[in-house]
């Protein structure tokens, strides 16, 4: 049985449109997940752009990295993970949009006002992540009503794709709600939020050896987990101090994931190229062997 977590070299998905679930897999889903966060932030807070304008700037961006995804005839690092970033950056103003408004709880530094249109909707947090709770509750119904499968190794079709992409966007909108929770509401900050999502990715972890726990369950329960673990390690690295921050701001954070990320996506395309590469000097290297064990 295919792990939610790992998966075995062996396994191939059939167009190879998405990739297979490995440890490097996860510390990339974290690592653009902590991006999306900081430069959510950046274009939102920082530049003053303000949640509005950024979330219909970010949404289409993300239209058109799917756009380019969808088109691909096989997996390519680089596509499939400047669509997870822009999942990230869009579901941080989306949610920040939905759960938030002007006041001073959530504006700082004397700002009244973040660029133009409205504010925030300010639902709050928990209904927010209600609502979206709700929403990716519905996608997977439509998903299991449609008889496709949710291994995303086996996902096949444009269909598949496109209901696990709206999953996707869902998700890390939920789960920036949820990572922000856990940073400004509950009462752990920044750190205890990291720490506290942390064991429950280690929970996961220990339930894969639990055979009556479906293992894709683990696999979306996990991707949605990392989120808010990127939303809180993110607000880790660029809030204040005061308010338990590292301050190290979100344009030189925001670079420094991105060069990680960039790096980590250039490795993942070189080993896929490495592994395309693989078959066909397979039965070369076989022809070879025999005629050496000949010669002997």
């Amino acid at each position: 049985m295919t792990t939610p977590l790992t998966t075995s070299s062996t396994t191939k998905s059939v167009m190879k449109k998405l990739p297979e679930v490995t440890l490097a897999f996860w510390i990339m889903k974290i690592a653009a997940t902590t991006l999306g966060e900081t430069a959510g932030d950046l274009f939102a807070q920082t530049l003053k752009l303000g949640y509005f304008l950024t979330t219909i700037a970010l949404f289409l961006v993300f239209v058109v990295t799917l756009v380019v995804q969808l088109r691909s005839a096989r997996y390519n690092p680089f596509f499939y993970w400047t669509v997870i970033l822009s999942t990230s950056m869009a579901g941080t103003t989306m949610s920040d949009f939905m759960n938030r408004d002007a006041s001073t709880k959530y504006l700082s530094n004397g700002t009244t006002r973040l660029g133009w249109g409205p504010q925030g909707l300010g639902l709050g947090y928990p209904e927010g992540a209600a609502i979206l709770i709700s929403l990716l509750l519905l996608i997977f119904l439509g998903w299991k009503l449609s008889g496709m499968t949710f291994q995303i190794t086996e996902i096949v079709t444009f269909r598949g794709e496109a209901l696990f992409w709206s999953a996707i966007l869902v998700s890390n909108t939920l789960g920036t709600s949820m990572g922000d929770f856990l940073s400004d509401s509950s009462g752990l900050g920044y750190l205890g939020g990291a720490a506290l999502v942390t064991g429950l990715l280690l929970v996961l972890v220990l339930l894969m050896k639990v055979p009556a726990v479906p293992n894709v369950l683990l696999f979306w329960i996990a991707f949605v987990l990392t989120r808010p673990l990127g939303a809180t390690a993110g607000d880790l690295l660029t809030k204040p101090t005061a308010k338990g921050g590292l301050d190290l701001g979100t344009q030189g954070s925001s670079a420094v994931l991105l060069a990680v990320l960039f790096g980590l996506m250039a490795y993942a395309h070189l080993k896929e190229r490495r592994a395309a590469a693989a078959p066909e000097a397979g039965p070369e290297a076989e022809a070879v062997q025999p005629q050496r064990a000949d010669h002997r």
